[in-house]
């Protein structure tokens, strides 16, 4: 993209001739009155170039076959400006958007942008969503749900809900608790994580009991059981949702939060810490959302 104070589009156009027909392609132009042109160059191979000319500046994208004909196309491109004796000389490129594969690579974050993400080999959708969680967030995050370095877990009764990349495990085990619990509902994720994703989980996937357990199991059942056995924990950590993005209460996602959060309740000592996914610090209103819901509970316990 090449910004100017002011685009002479006309020159520019007749600049840009002699270049795309050296490259064999057809011309096309659009003209709006004060609010610039549109061209569209084709090639009977199959790639095409637009270049959106405004009256502050132009745009250009192309679908070209090669990066050196992309290259090639962007250096003669960006040499319009000298056309133009009130150009600033600013030129920014952008990296191309690659189209086709098995699998899309980029997602929109919520805070509007958009992420692409290096992919080799999709497993399984399982595995896809941790290593995307993992390249997104990194060990910080996994500190971060753990309270940050704050929290003292010697002798400490954990309960983690989800989990299944084994990133938050591998972490507490670290700091001595005296027994971690994690509950993940899917065999075939941990059974991928530990041979995929070795620099996650390390090893602690590897034998499901020891000082610390893994059950292979839903953990609503598995919380409701607890609470009728009276069993409680000083740490309750939800990995299995982030706070949702949608203000609306009879969202799924919120029910399904407010579920596990007073199940968690039940089995969270009256002194003990519940911590999750807060989501974006940009989303105000959704977290304030979540402290009303925290308002609305029964249990004395729950704490934003």
């Amino acid at each position: 993209m090449a910004a100017a104070r002011h685009t002479d589009g006309e020159t520019i156009l007749k600049g840009l001739q002699p270049i795309f027909q050296e490259q064999g392609m057809v011309e096309s132009v659009h003209t709006w009155q004060d609010n610039g042109y549109l061209a569209t160059y084709t090639n009977k191979n199959g790639s095409f170039a637009n270049l959106r000319i405004h009256p502050r500046g132009l745009v250009y994208d192309s679908d070209a076959q090669s990066k050196e004909e992309i290259d090639t196309l962007l250096n003669k491109v960006e040499r319009m400006k000298e056309l133009n004796q009130d150009s600033t000389g600013q030129v920014k490129r952008l990296p191309p958007v690659v189209r086709g594969g098995g699998m899309g690579r980029y997602w929109p974050t919520a805070v509007g942008r958009l992420v692409k993400y290096h992919i080799d080999e999709v497993v399984n959708l399982e595995i896809f969503s941790s290593l995307l969680g993992m390249l997104i967030w990194q060990r910080v995050t996994w500190r971060a749900i753990m309270g940050s370095g704050k929290e003292d877990y010697t002798g400490k009764d954990v309960l983690v809900l989800g989990g299944g990349g084994g990133g938050i495990l591998r972490e507490i085990v670290k700091l001595k608790p005296k027994m971690v619990t994690m509950v993940e509902i899917d065999q075939m994720m941990i059974d991928r994580c530990k041979k995929y994703m070795r620099k996650t989980c390390s090893d602690v996937l590897d034998n499901l009991k020891g000082d610390y357990q893994v059950l292979i199991e839903d953990c609503i059942p598995v919380l409701k059981r607890y609470a009728k056995e009276g069993r409680e924990f000083d740490y309750v950590i939800n990995d299995l949702t982030a706070v949702p993005v949608s203000t609306s209460p009879e969202d799924s996602m919120w029910e399904f939060l407010r579920l596990i959060l007073d199940l968690s309740m039940k089995v969270l000592k009256q002194d003990g810490k519940y911590f999750l996914w807060g989501n974006c610090v940009n989303l105000t209103e959704t977290l304030s959302f979540y402290e009303e819901q925290l308002g609305h509970m029964y249990c004395p316990k729950a704490k934003p």
